[in-house]
């Protein structure tokens, strides 16, 4: 890498005394036998500086015991490099004075090679600054030009420009003379963080300090002017650079077409290019990449064509940039054959494809709909084991092979992804649920589901590729009607987790376990419903119930149709009797009769259940809730139906419930209802049997008062004949007198 030969060999004029501290770790940025090397080794540009005595070859010494080897190594590294010391400590300590005075009893002398390599090495931005600052504050050194230069690097890559700014502006204090390449660097690092004024600013600056501007800063500035989009910019100082004597170059020219093209501006850089060629500057492979890559932007692949052509006229051998350029031009004209054609004349001239290539290529040849080929690209990049740029480009040709109806391949892309290290999410692994799902291959759907669930890729949170509900509802819906629906719910729990509420898989959860007989886990998925504001279907209501039912327990099934009807859907007539018919043959009348209330008061299948309604106000009647008896029977009579009170009556009198047959005839007379005579002889029958001879002729009163008969009640003179020997002479009278009252009128009537 280019900052590995920047760092410098350090001289040493003293005798060094080395601390026995063990060695944490080395720099990330370069190899411990490269980083701060103590020796000066001979270089290449100096080939005659090398002694005689190096050059030749000596006998290598016998390897020493395994024992003796493995002590030395422990020797050699108790004698850590004091550069690796120095920053180890900075690394792992807050910059205080402590740190500072460890520092300064730590280096016996300072020199301009140390302090570079410190900071080439230092892990914290923060503490190469502030050992940068108070190293020359300490006078312990003088800043030269190269750790300058470097501390100007480090801060303009961490994007501490103002702090690289100062220590540029303060060089010439200090009796260090400026530089145009440390403007050069300031330029760049303003335009990488996006500041163009600034960069503009500093390039403008170099004139007024005197610093010469040659075209390593014109070309730095265009790059960034460019970038942003101002090529209106980059044409004016263009023509400044001209109009003070700097001739530019082709690099100068490949930046600013490079930047025309990024604009849209066809017509600019077609005149640059042509300037080029006036001053007589030929254009390189770089030229003609940017030139084929703009002309493929406008899509004229034509003129694209020809300047591929003229390229390889001139003996200027086109590179994978080249090819790949093509490839994603005739791509994006729909050309997939030329993009093709041009994919193997590249294999043919030896040419290796990149991971670019690929991706250019590939997604092409889906949408295409060239599959066979497509595979064949993918067992190529397989082998070569590079990976693609954008792994969507695996999701493309998952969905393109389903579609296409090669499952086997669509499998193989998996095994690919496997091959090249590129995870595989839960969207990959929906698309082939879903297809196979649709092929009616549920078994092999169930083993990628198994894989799925296994490795949890669902929970993994970097990922971004969930599985869509086109996936994941059927294979749910095939396992809640197979059996399986405890796999269905592990699988919907982890897509819960993720945020997934689908009321369509919900529903199918509740319906598969009431279907399996496990009534409760349905439930619970109601509850999670309820509490995240999902609707529930009405037929999920439905097998819950019935599920209930099924196995006994009347009571929760009548919780779940409590549930059914708050969330607004109406059971119809078969499940309201089924649930009735259970309560009530679980002895729980009561919770029958509010049933039969909601079921009345809902409107629904009441005259086709009447007999039912019947049975249940008679065991209300007979276990003596009366009143939530009348009132049913009142509700009926609200919704216009009628029900059986003669029948009442005459159960009620036969088996001795006196009490309750009285007030359901109260009731009957102060609704006016419409009762046979029987019934009343019924019930007064029953209460002269039971010695409640005040009871009926309460009753006697009130049916003659009405005018619904009475007066020709068998058993009057009997109840008299009560009346007086019980001491209640007034009301005997009374009666007597109201009987031949209405004797007399029914005469009148007769002879009338």
């Amino acid at each position: 890498m280019s900052f590995i030969t920047r760092s410098k060999p350090h001289q040493w004029t003293k005798a060094r005394v080395f601390l026995s501290l063990p060695r944490s770790s080395h720099s990330p940025l370069l190899p411990p036998t490269r980083l701060l090397t103590t020796t000066i080794e001979p270089t290449s540009e100096n080939p005659d500086t090398q002694s005689p005595e190096t050059t030749k070859s000596t006998p290598s010494p016998p390897p020493p015991p395994v024992r003796e080897r493995f002590q030395r190594v422990k020797h050699q590294q108790r004698h850590e490099k004091l550069e690796d010391t120095i920053c180890r400590m900075m690394d792992n300590r807050e910059w205080t004075t402590r740190l500072q005075n460890s520092i300064r009893d730590l280096v016996p002398e300072w020199d301009h090679s140390l302090v570079y390599n410190v900071l080439h090495g230092s892990k914290k931005l923060d503490h190469a600054l502030q050992f940068f600052r108070w190293s020359e504050r300490s006078g312990l050194i003088r800043h030269d030009r190269d750790t300058h230069m470097k501390m100007i690097e480090m801060l303009g890559q961490g994007q501490k420009l103002n702090h690289a700014r100062c220590i540029l502006l303060d060089m010439p204090e200090k009796g260090v003379p400026w530089d145009e390449d440390m403007f050069k660097v300031l330029i760049e690092s303003y335009g990488k963080a996006g500041i163009v004024q600034e960069s503009v600013k500093i390039f403008n600056k170099m004139k007024e300090l005197g610093v010469e501007r040659t075209v390593k800063s014109y070309d730095a500035l265009f790059k960034v002017i460019v970038r942003r989009g101002r090529y209106m910019m980059a044409k004016r100082y263009f023509n400044k650079m001209v109009g003070e004597g700097v001739e530019p170059t082709r690099h100068t020219y490949n930046i600013l077409l490079w930047g025309f093209f990024l604009c849209l501006r066809l017509e600019t850089a077609l005149r640059f290019y042509n300037d080029m060629i006036g001053r007589g500057i030929s254009p390189d492979v770089v030229t003609y990449n940017t030139m084929i890559n703009g002309y493929c932007r406008f899509k004229k692949m034509d003129e694209a064509e020809r300047l591929f052509v003229e390229m390889k006229g001139k003996n200027i051998e086109p590179s994978v940039v080249s090819y790949t350029t093509m490839i994603k031009g005739y791509v994006d004209v729909e050309r997939v054959d030329d993009g093709l054609r041009m994919f193997e004349e590249m294999r043919g001239f030896g040419l290796e494809a990149n991971a670019t290539t690929y991706s250019t290529l590939l997604p092409g040849l889906c949408d295409a709909g060239k599959m066979v080929e497509a595979r064949n690209v993918l067992k190529s990049m397989m082998s070569k084991h590079i990976a693609p740029n954008d792994n969507s480009i695996f999701l493309k040709l998952l969905v393109s092979q389903s579609k296409a109806g090669d499952m086997a391949a669509a499998t193989e892309v998996l095994k690919a992804m496997a091959t090249l290290n590129v995870p595989a999410e839960a969207g990959h692994y929906g698309v082939l649920i879903e297809n196979q799902c649709k092929a009616n291959a549920y078994n092999r759907a169930i083993k990628l589901l198994d894989v799925l669930l296994e490795k949890e890729i669902i929970l993994r949170h970097q990922d971004t590729l969930e599985m869509e509900p086109t996936a994941y509802n059927p294979i749910i819906e095939y396992l809640c009607n197979s059996g399986q629906t405890s796999k269905a719910e592990v699988l919907f729990r982890q897509l819960m987790k993720r945020g997934v509420q689908d009321q369509e898989a919900l529903n199918n959860l509740i319906s598969g376990h009431a279907k399996e007989g496990n009534p409760d886990a349905s439930y619970e998925i109601l509850k999670i419903m309820s509490r995240r504001g999902v609707p529930r279907e009405a037929n999920a209501y439905e097998l819950l119930i019935k599920s209930y039912m099924s196995k006994g327990e009347p009571g929760d099934a009548k919780t779940a149709l409590d549930s059914m009807i708050e969330d607004g859907h109406v059971p119809d007539s078969s499940l309201f009797r089924s649930v009735i018919e259970s309560l009530f043959e679980d002895g729980r009348v009561q919770t029958a009769s509010r049933v039969m209330m909601i079921m009345i008061d809902k409107n629904v299948g009441v005259e086709e259940n009447m007999d039912l309604v019947g049975k249940i106000l008679e065991a209300l009647l007979m276990r003596g809730h009366v009143e939530e008896a009348l009132g049913r029977i009142d509700l009926l009579n609200q919704n216009g139906y009628t029900a059986d009170v003669d029948r009442l009556l005459s159960v009620l009198s036969e088996k001795g419930k006196t009490i309750a047959a009285l007030k359901l005839l109260d009731f009957g007379l102060e609704r006016d209802l419409s009762l046979e005579f029987s019934s009343y002889d019924k019930v007064l029958d029953a209460l002269l049997g039971a010695g409640k001879t005040l009871n009926a002729y309460s009753v006697l009163c009130k049916i003659i008062g009405k005018g619904s008969g009475g007066s020709d009640w068998k058993s009057c003179d009997e109840l008299i004949k009560s009346l007086n020997q019980e001491g209640n002479t007034k009301q005997a009278d009374v009666l007597s007198r109201m009987i031949k009252k209405g004797q007399g009128s029914k005469k009148e009537n007769a002879s009338l």
